[in-house]
């Protein structure tokens, strides 16, 4: 086994997920991945999850199980159609029904679980405070939040062994930035998804929130998008 000081990098399949997997492995981390199948609309992002996975020789991936369909109230996880084709200024400019109530509250509590169990100090999560959906559980104060909560409620932190860190590296780059740092550390991003709607055959849509906010990062990063997109879009 690795001597390295593990950490648990929440791995989504998508881009900002990718290359925070990529900068934790760069300080020197021995990676634990954490993907869910919470009832999302399609499988394609756990299939990119295990990609990246795979691609970057992490020391364990677990795929953990949550039906947020229980409870809906997201266009990714009920029977609420996905926003398409919004204007720049619109994207972000309020909380959007592909907000999953609560989400990264719930990803982070098991997280948590996990490097408690691993006995890991420090949690990768990929958000995002510049080009993002609006998402309130993306915003550096929640984050600072949640770490606060965490070494209040675990066992290590409570008896003073080590506290729990809550590691954002990419949340105030754009997705430009972003894209140009995973280049940097060689993320194959052909290995990712990041759309909210994939077709029948797995392609990004290329039209909703989070196929827009994609390309924009790949157009000002000044490369092309490896994916090929179901409406042409990308490389």
């Amino acid at each position: 086994m690795s001597k390295k000081p593990k950490a648990v990098v929440l791995l989504s399949g998508g881009l900002d997920s990718a290359t925070v997997l990529a900068i934790a492995l760069e300080a020197g981390f021995a990676v634990l991945a954490l993907t869910f199948r919470y009832g999302q609309r399609h499988q394609a992002e756990i299939a990119a999850a295990g990609r990246v996975a795979r691609a970057a020789a992490v020391e364990k991936h677990v795929i953990a199980e949550i039906d947020l369909r229980a409870f809906g109230g997201s266009a990714l996880t009920d029977d609420i159609e996905v926003p398409k084709d919004r204007k720049a200024d619109e994207i972000g400019g309020a909380i959007p029904v592909t907000y999953v109530p609560a989400r990264n509250t719930i990803f982070l509590s098991h997280a948590l679980a996990f490097a408690e169990v691993e006995a890991a100090h420090d949690i990768f999560i990929g958000v995002n405070a510049l080009d993002y959906s609006g998402y309130p559980d993306c915003r550096g104060e929640y984050i600072d939040a949640f770490e606060v909560m965490a070494n209040l409620a675990t066992k290590a932190s409570v008896e003073g062994k080590r506290k729990i860190t809550i590691r954002v590296p990419v949340i105030k780059l754009n997705k430009a930035g972003i894209i140009r740092k995973g280049l940097d550390l060689g993320v194959d991003y052909g290995l990712t998804m990041s759309c909210y709607d994939p077709g029948p055959d797995g392609a990004p849509c290329g039209r909703c929130d989070a196929c827009l906010l994609r390309l924009k990062g790949f157009e000002e990063a000044g490369v092309a998008d490896p994916l090929c997109y179901s409406s042409g879009g990308g490389g």
